[in-house]
């Protein structure tokens, strides 16, 4: 099984925070509750995993790499009207990336389409 070493997580919930106000911060905008969201956010998908609502992240990567050979380029967690699913973005050895949608809960592929 290959996939990269760092796999960016972005996590995608029902009812998500309002954006606090930026500020201007030597040209680049700066959000100091960013961090705080993003520990929370963190938090919370350690505790789902630990209640067992949501497989861990290597068990859903050996499942979407049993469908589709090639590295991986992309997680989310996101929440669906049933469930919550994770998204998982492959390259592919022919150049193609194809997403491999899973139930979080259950390790089920929901489907799988080239992008």
């Amino acid at each position: 099984m290959r996939h990269s070493t760092l796999i960016p997580i972005c996590v995608a919930l029902a009812g998500a925070l309002l954006a606090p106000p930026m500020t201007a911060a030597l040209g680049k905008t700066h959000d100091p509750s960013k961090e705080q969201r993003k520990r929370v956010e963190q938090q919370a998908i350690r505790a789902a995993v630990k209640r067992g609502e949501v497989l861990p992240l290597p068990r859903i990567l050996a499942v979407a790499h049993s469908r589709v050979a090639g590295d991986v380029v992309k997680v989310e967690l996101e929440q669906e009207p049933w469930g919550i699913k994770y998204e998982v973005k492959i390259l592919t050895p022919s150049g193609r990336v194809r997403e491999v949608e899973l139930n979080a809960r259950t390790g089920a592929i929901v489907k799988i389409e080239t992008d």
